[in-house]
């Protein structure tokens, strides 16, 4: 049997990183707090899966708008034109662009997509108390950490885009409800997978020996 801080009764601080002795049980010395920096202590995040869920269920809900309702508006004496993301990644590969119309298609699309199915699967398995697979879901969680913040990269492009055509005169640019919705779904799944506590893929069922 492998030894863990949680069997060692050590807490982990998420602020310093240092390991403090819990109180031993029955004690009642209130809630524990970091012997370094004073910050309270868990053995686990509190509520993970219940606070995961819900930011989750919300980015979900806002990722059709946000692939559905243009992300940029554009005004010109030839005529107006609305692009979503998906528009936008035809156009570019259309023109030639095709680099960065792969890179905003997978940063765009794909990855919010791929982090909403790896969280749900995440928080799936951790219900259902799985033992299976442990250590590739944990490089799953980390995985996932890693590759959010790729996921503005359209959003960074379009503020570029109206900057440089708002400076050329040619054209009146401006932002279409489809982007709020896609900032808010980044910012959703950023703090979803903060919430999520990779530790209780390793915790074992309640009653196993």
């Amino acid at each position: 049997m492998a030894l863990t801080a949680a069997r060692s009764n050590l807490l982990f601080c998420p602020s310093c990183t240092s390991l403090n002795r819990a109180a031993p049980a029955g004690a009642a010395t209130g809630q524990p707090a970091c012997a370094r920096c004073g910050l309270v202590v868990h053995r686990r995040k509190p509520r993970s899966l219940s606070r995961t869920l819900a930011l989750l269920l919300a980015a979900s809900i806002l990722y059709a708008p946000a692939n559905l309702l243009p992300i940029l508006e554009t005004s010109s004496p030839w005529g107006s034109q609305r692009d979503t993301i998906m528009s936008g990644v035809v156009y570019l590969w259309t023109s030639g662009a095709w680099p960065l119309a792969v890179l905003i298609f997978v940063a765009s699309i794909l990855i919010p997509l791929a982090k909403l199915l790896a969280l749900a699967f995440l928080l799936f398995s951790v219900h259902r108390r799985w033992r299976r697979a442990r250590l590739q879901r944990a490089r799953l969680y980390r995985l996932v950490e890693r590759v959010g913040r790729w996921s503005m990269t359209d959003i960074f492009v379009a503020a570029i885009v109206s900057t440089l055509v708002q400076l050329q005169g040619v054209a009146s640019v401006t932002v279409g409800p489809g982007a709020p919705a896609f900032g808010a779904v980044v910012v959703l799944t950023l703090l979803a997978t903060r919430a999520f506590d990779p530790r209780l893929i390793w915790d074992r069922p309640r009653g196993a020996g």
